[in-house]
């Protein structure tokens, strides 16, 4: 839907401090159920007598010093050897700075990684030499526009024929062909020679597995299946620590590191999710609307994935709260609501005011009255921390939200089928990114200015495009609609519709290049200038890579990888 060019602004007056639901510490933690199988569900089950969590950093609480003191000392370390090697050695600090990445550690040494790569940056523009090796050029590009510098992609004609082709003589660089892979992951609109190196390198990769050993082929498995631009590294740690194998002699202390990490974030995690389930059972919606999903370890799940930085702790906690009404909103207008009381609600939230709910049933008035509190709540938390008061902001992109919901509703009661554009157009809007990232944005509370928000206000290709992605990912059929018996429409669907005799394999095909289309804009947003904080864009990145794992849906209406994935990043620790 088209949305207004008038922007809102914070207001001038600070948000009112909340009264409801009491902030208090956990100092019991309870325990949670094991993550979902195919048959149990996303919800946070407790016991009432509370037992601590069992994971190695729980049980040896007394040891807390002597771990934080020797995290210290061994990030201190590795910075030291970051920084020596990207004096000494150009190539090696590429790869350190690739190892840093896939371990999930970078954030550590973000000052680091920006001084090698803004060095190694302006000796590319001042002599134009990015390197030789295809190994080397391509992990140069992709690190390089990952980190924002725009570098063209034509330095790969320099691997090509006579004829304009790739050499065939690369078929035997198997670290070389991973990188370009790994490269041509970052492309933009009109980059044909990325689609053509990506295609050529997955070719010949799945042409030599045969002749590789087994851990080369547990590798280029990895790098097809998940090339790091478009997975979250975080889920995919123990994955990396246990392929790669140590050609260099740092990567044994990354890897200590990485594992230190790994289990200090997971028991920052347990705690969260233990906040999470108290505000949770504290707020009721799970009690007084039993219609609706009760998923918030799911919900949690997107927070713990767009914001990884450990410090982002009361962000996380406080970004789940919003994603759980965005599913239990959907779940009324999908499955419950009539068309007559969904309009009544959302005028309600668009004029944002109680006396427009007296003709509406209590669930509704129950949904409202926790919408109004929870963005009021975190109004006041953002205005306390950060000086801006975004309630203007947030009032507005839920609105958008149901209006979007709403044309939903009117479609199906109406029996009409919308042009594949039109649904899309709409479905972007009601997949519930732009709510997402939108409180984001205002948690993060970097670069808060009446430019950047206006910009956020009126959903920008930052925002856009991973909801374009998600929904596409959604329409493929992939997704069972875990079992609701809702009404919501398919790309595909209306595609078939407008073109007579196209088949289901062709539609699919058009959908999985729209994606890829989506990525190019996200990529393209992504590159300098861009007027947001670096945070919110790996924030908008990983919302992007989380959407496979959203929607891989198995016969059983489970999804085995996001759930695996959790098990992992919760309840399995490294041994030290």
């Amino acid at each position: 839907m088209a949305l207004s060019t008038k922007a809102f602004f914070a207001s001038s007056i600070p948000p009112i401090a909340p009264k409801r639901i009491p902030q208090t510490p956990n100092s019991n933690p309870f325990s949670l159920t094991s993550l979902p199988s195919a048959h149990k569900d996303w919800s946070i089950a407790h016991q009432d007598n509370a037992i601590l969590w069992s994971t190695p950093l729980e049980r040896q609480r007394g040891r807390q010093d002597d771990f934080s003191l020797q995290h210290e000392q061994k990030m201190e370390e590795c910075g030291h050897v970051l920084r020596k090697v990207g004096k000494d050695d150009p190539f090696e600090s590429l790869n350190m700075i690739n190892a840093v990445q896939r371990l999930g550690i970078d954030y550590y040494f973000q000052q680091e990684i920006e001084a090698i790569l803004h060095s190694q940056y302006l000796k590319y523009i001042s002599h134009g030499d990015c390197g030789h090796e295809l190994h080397e050029v391509a992990l140069r590009f992709r690190l390089l526009r990952q980190q924002g510098y725009y570098v063209p992609a034509d330095i790969f004609n320099n691997f090509k024929d006579k004829e304009g082709k790739f050499n065939k003589e690369l078929a035997e660089d198997i670290d070389g062909l991973m990188a370009l892979y790994e490269a041509s992951q970052l492309g933009i609109e009109g980059e044909d020679i990325l689609e053509e190196a990506g295609n050529f390198s997955e070719r010949l990769l799945n042409a030599r597995v045969r002749h590789l050993d087994d851990n080369q082929v547990r590798v280029v498995g990895s790098t097809l299946r998940h090339p790091y631009h478009k997975s979250l590294a975080r889920f995919m740690v123990k994955n990396f620590i246990g392929n790669f194998q140590d050609k260099n002699g740092w990567l044994k202390d990354l890897q200590q590191l990485a594992k230190m990490d790994f289990n200090m974030v997971q028991s920052m995690h347990q705690k969260e999710i233990v906040q999470i389930s108290k505000w949770w059972t504290d707020v009721g919606l799970s009690k007084e609307l039993k219609f609706a999903r009760d998923q918030p370890l799911k919900w949690y799940t997107v927070s713990m994935a767009c914001l990884t930085d450990p410090d982002m702790s009361d962000e996380r906690v406080e970004l789940t709260k919003p994603i759980s009404l965005i599913y239990i909103i959907d779940d009324i207008f999908d499955v419950y609501g009539s068309l007559e009381e969904l309009t009544l609600f959302t005028e309600a939230v668009n004029i944002w005011d109680f006396a427009a709910l007296e003709q509406l049933p209590e669930y509704m008035k129950i949904c409202f009255k926790a919408l109004y509190d929870i963005t009021n709540e975190i109004s006041y938390k953002i205005y306390r921390k950060h000086g801006w008061n975004p309630i203007d902001s947030l009032r507005k992109t839920w609105a958008v939200l149901f209006n979007a919901f709403l044309v939903e509703a009117k479609w199906f009661a109406t029996g009409r089928s919308p042009k594949s554009e039109e649904y899309l157009t709409n479905a972007v809007v009601s997949s519930g990114v732009h709510v997402v990232l939108v409180h984001i944005f205002f948690l993060l509370g970097h670069r808060l200015n009446k430019e950047t928000v206006q910009l956020v206000d009126n959903i920008p290709g930052i925002i856009s495009s991973p909801g374009t992605i998600l929904r596409l990912w959604d329409d493929l059929g992939s997704a069972m609609d875990e079992s609701q018996d809702g009404h919501d429409g398919s790309y595909i669907d209306y595609y078939m519709q407008e073109n007579e005799g196209c088949s289901i394999k062709e539609s699919r095909e058009k959908v999985v290049g729209m994606i890829s289309y989506a990525w190019k804009q996200l990529n393209k947003e992504c590159l300098s200038p861009n007027p947001f904080p670096a945070t919110f864009t790996k924030a908008s990145l990983n919302l992007a890579r989380l959407v496979p794992l959203l929607y891989s849906y198995d016969n059983n209406h489970c999804l085995p990888s996001l759930e695996e994935h959790m098990k992992s990043m919760l309840y399995e620790s490294f041994t030290m």
